[in-house]
């Protein structure tokens, strides 16, 4: 149902199914000219990357993207009350029921999708009168609240359009059309003429659009705002006999401004079709002249011409109205130019660093080293003290394994040919990899993948066995069952106070069926370090396990290990500038030589 009243006392939060970047910058400009403090679209449902970037004003922002609803957290779904479709009329169905579905609290929106079906429109037409919501469409151009709502390209889509229109003063005068470019043109017709605008809706030019035109008017009727109707009509169907029946039932009183395009059909011996699919006349009363009369005898008023519509318009009662000049500001948004980089951690206000919305210094005093490297890893501020316990453990037990690892040599090895302290420990990072402390991001891959498959522990094993694949995070040539490696104990106590511990729990039953195949193919430290923080990471940090893979794929787990390490590898650069035992080369006995 459409209630203007209850829309325009609703924050706008909107979901775009569908990626349409002039649309939706279209909406922020809007968001922004109209003076909201915060951009109206919330969330993009497409494929592609996890971010795009739009303009708030001058301001560069970045709106997140997210494969299907799923991906969205529950406090975001809660909060959508608006969703815009953009997508393909093909996919139109099934990603509209999705968002129904997923979204607890909408009030209505927007299908722009040309050639839906129409047994699919009429299945919209059933599910918005279950939900009690209102859908525009298909192929509307949306539904426009000046100051507070723009629901699709309603309106424009440049902000020089927007601004022309004045869709940011709320008025007294409801636009409605099947057609979008006639509901953009009698905007524009009515603003120029001094008035401005209540609402608008575009009902969209298919066969049978979700909300109808009688609903449109009685909407109007009930919005104490609107104080006239202008309704741009066309051939075909049969709305205009129902809108003079609630004319005539006096369920519509306030003035009704209309005119009916397509006369011209009459001069053609077999009606031809318009631009709409239901635009063509088999009956008389489907003529552009029948629904004039109809709607003339119930009470319209009704033009004959388009040039007397216009005039009619312009007779509307009521002050004419002036506004703000945005002539400036619109100048400005036109000289935008889109960064070079995107951030999500770093700001900068009056000159002074901020990071995560907080500024440097005092982001500095009040937070461990621990909780800073985290909360910047993570992209938002971390929000339990386990979580900051644990990491600080871990960056401390990773520091260094002394001189003999791979990227301490080639550290060692760099500082002694005499190279700087950045390419020392350049050198060491390089060696960094599924070999060598690069294996707690692959581990937290294998738990996470092990747990969300629901495959039992055994079933896991032999999978990787079955490809002849090792179980990273699995095994250590020093530690055994009967000699275990005490960093483990420590790290699994830190799951002690956890309920459900699921990937800590699985990778244990991995090591019980590992180790009774060879006593030391035990959890190790990439292992534990993997399960622990992944159990801390959800239950604490509240993080999905949507949420948790993106993170295995951008390696924020061997962040860590790269951290820690890295303080260790510079001390070893340190140390041998001290010691200056000068070029390192390999004795000529260990060196083997190996026939091919």
């Amino acid at each position: 149902m459409l209630d203007i009243n209850l829309l325009r006392t609703t924050e706008a939060k909107v979901v775009a199914i569908g990626s349409h970047h002039p649309i939706i910058q279209s909406i922020l400009d809007f968001d922004f000219l109209s003076g909201k403090e915060k951009p109206s679209v919330k969330a993009i449902i497409a494929a592609g990357r996890n971010f795009e970037r739009y303009f708030f004003g001058q301001k560069e922002i970045l709106i997140p993207v997210h494969a299907s609803f799923d991906e969205i957290s529950a406090e975001k779904k809660n909060s959508i009350s608006f969703f815009l479709n953009v997508s393909s009329g093909r996919r139109t169905l099934a990603s509209t029921t999705a968002a129904l579905e997923a979204l607890p609290h909408l009030l209505g929106g927007v299908v722009f999708a040309e050639s839906v079906p129409e047994q699919h429109a009429l299945t919209f037409y059933n599910l918005a009168k279950e939900r009690n919501i209102f859908i525009t469409g298909p192929a509307s151009i949306g539904l426009l609240i000046p100051g507070i709502l723009k629901l699709g390209p309603i309106g424009g889509v440049d902000v020089r359009q927007l601004a022309d229109a004045h869709l940011f003063t709320s008025g007294d005068v409801a636009v409605f059309s099947s057609s979008g470019g006639m509901t953009n043109e009698i905007i524009h017709t009515v603003v120029q003429y001094g008035k401005r605008i209540s609402f608008s809706l575009s009902f969209g030019g298919e066969r049978f659009p979700i909300t109808t035109p009688q609903e449109a008017f009685l909407a109007a009727e009930a919005d104490a705002q609107t104080r006239a109707i202008v309704y741009f009509g066309e051939l075909g169907g049969t709305d205009e006999a129902d809108l003079a029946e609630l004319l005539r039932a006096k369920k519509i009183t306030k003035p009704v401004l209309c005119y009916i395009a397509g006369s011209v059909a009459e001069m053609f011996e077999t009606p031809p079709q318009f631009g709409h699919a239901k635009a063509l006349a088999s009956r008389k009363e489907e003529t552009a002249r029948g629904k004039r009369e109809s709607l003339k005898a119930a009470g319209a008023i009704v033009g004959n011409s388009y040039g007397e519509f216009l005039e009619m318009v312009k007779n509307i009662d009521g002050v004419a109205t002036t506004d703000k000049d945005y002539a400036t500001i619109v100048e400005s948004m036109n000289d935008r130019q889109s960064a070079l980089i995107a951030t999500s951690i770093f700001s900068e206000k009056d000159g002074q660093p901020h990071l995560l919305g907080e500024d440097l210094l005092g982001f500095a005093q009040g937070n461990s080293f621990a909780s800073i490297a985290t909360s910047l890893f993570l992209g938002r501020k971390i929000q339990s003290k386990e979580l900051e316990s644990f990491i600080d453990f871990v960056l401390k037990i990773s520091v260094d394994h002394g001189p003999s690892v791979s990227g301490a040599v080639n550290t060692i090895v760099t500082a002694r040919a005499g190279r700087d302290l950045v390419s020392s420990l350049s050198a060491g990072l390089l060696t960094i990899g599924p070999r060598f402390g690069g294996a707690i991001n692959q581990a937290a891959t294998n738990w996470l993948s092990g747990v969300l498959s629901e495959k039992s522990a055994s079933e896991f094993v032999e999978d990787f066995a079955s490809k002849r694949q090792y179980v990273l995070g699995i095994g250590h040539k020093k530690y055994r069952v009967d000699f275990p490696d005490p960093r483990v104990a420590q790290l699994k106590k830190f799951t002690e106070g956890l309920p459900l511990k699921r990937f800590t729990q699985f990778a244990l039953d991995v090591e019980k069926t590992t180790t009774a195949k060879k006593s030391n193919l035990i959890l190790n430290v990439d292992g534990a370090i993997a399960c622990v923080l992944l159990d801390i990471l959800s239950e604490k940090e509240g993080l999905s396990d949507k949420e948790l893979q993106k993170l295995t794929e951008i390696e924020f787990f061997n962040a860590f290990f790269v951290l820690s390490r890295s303080v260790g590898f510079m001390a070893h650069f340190l140390d041998q500038k001290r010691l200056d035992e000068g070029l390192f080369r390999l004795d000529e006995s260990l060196v083997a030589e190996v026939e091919v």
